[in-house]
């Protein structure tokens, strides 16, 4: 049985879906699975042991392109059993009518009736977790899913974190410390920098190392956070936001002994990677997307207006994360990993 998944855009969705290509791997051991998905998510997809191959998507968000589907689509025909459609939209439903998939599986979503033939109306008292609402697709309708659940679990190949080392002058000789302080959702996910100094100033004076991680959009909070270290422990840092491939970011984040991490896509590769991991949530909730690991703590202030699910402070104070002190997420820490010197990656 060969399936073709249609695959979400964001990291952490793509991450979390590894929990649907498990089960299908349960129910139909000899299946083939492709995810079809944006070129950016290779380096996840090529980490996932359940997935044949993954197939660059080229268009990019809101992007129609009729062409450029019905092209992809005929060049499928003929290749797959069933797809699963992740994403909710129309447009993401096209292709595998184009190209004539017998089966063609997906939440009722944006006015699909008839793109897919397999059509399911979403329960969210049923199903309230994303991983739920994924997972759900590879069974039959209304099934009520095995507990305990599966969990994402990137593979990490032993040369290849190797180079992403030496590629920038890495070394192992102390204890990691990950922040992953961006957010690409908005400014309502992320802890401030001076929290974030707390934090890595506590743990370079333990004896650890920083480690900053994030897009090229990040690297400036990452230099903010730096900045406020006093010299001879900002030395103990280094700013990766934006200077690695999401595939040595990937690799070098298997090797940190704790991630300090705002809800956001590498949060959930963290915890794929099953590092200790500390979340903190500001203005969206763990009851939808939590961390899926063994070794987490969540933090959150949960005031009044929290969770409000916005990208930018409706009030303007952004208090959910501005008032969440580093003591908190340093206890977290210490629970989670306890004597530094003690932990390896």
């Amino acid at each position: 049985m060969n399936i073709l998944i249609v695959g979400p855009s964001w990291v952490g969705d793509m991450v979390m879906a590894q929990t649907l290509f498990q089960v299908l791997k349960q129910c139909h051991p000899g299946c083939a699975i492709d995810v079809l998905a944006p070129q950016w998510s290779r380096p996840i997809l090529e980490r996932m042991p359940e997935v044949r191959q993954a197939l660059d998507f080229p268009l990019g968000h809101g992007a129609l392109d009729l062409a450029t589907r019905w092209k992809i689509g005929k060049g499928l025909a003929g290749q797959y059993d069933q797809a699963i459609v992740l994403p909710n939209s129309l447009k993401s439903a096209l292709l595998p009518l184009f190209a004539g998939i017998p089966k063609r599986t997906g939440w009722k979503g944006e006015l699909r009736y008839g793109l897919l033939n397999d059509l399911r109306v979403l329960d969210k008292q049923r199903y309230p977790l994303m991983i739920e609402r994924f997972m759900a697709l590879a069974f039959e309708p209304g099934v009520t899913l095995d507990t305990p659940y599966p969990r994402p679990s990137l593979q990490i190949d032993a040369a290849s974190r190797a180079a992403a080392l030496g590629a920038f002058g890495l070394s192992l000789d102390r204890p990691v410390l990950a922040l992953c302080p961006g957010a690409e959702f908005g400014e309502a996910k992320r802890w401030p920098s001076a929290q974030y100094a707390e934090v890595a100033e506590q743990k370079i004076r333990a004896g650890w190392q920083v480690w900053l991680f994030g897009s090229k959009n990040d690297h400036p909070v990452g230099e903010d956070i730096r900045s406020r270290l006093i010299p001879g422990l900002r030395e103990e840092s280094v700013n990766l936001a934006g200077e690695t491939s999401l595939a040595q970011a990937i690799d070098l984040l298997s090797c940190a002994s704790a991630v300090v991490a705002n809800d956001s896509g590498l949060m959930h590769v963290a915890a794929a990677l099953n590092r200790p991991l500390v979340a903190v949530y500001g203005s969206t909730s763990a009851q939808f997307t939590p961390p899926l690991a063994e070794q987490v703590e969540i933090v959150r202030l949960g005031i009044e207006c929290s969770p409000c699910f916005e990208r930018t402070c409706r009030f303007g104070h952004y208090n959910c994360l501005r008032q969440l002190p580093a003591q908190t997420v340093n206890a977290a820490l210490d629970r989670l990993v306890g004597d530094p010197l003690e932990v390896g990656p």
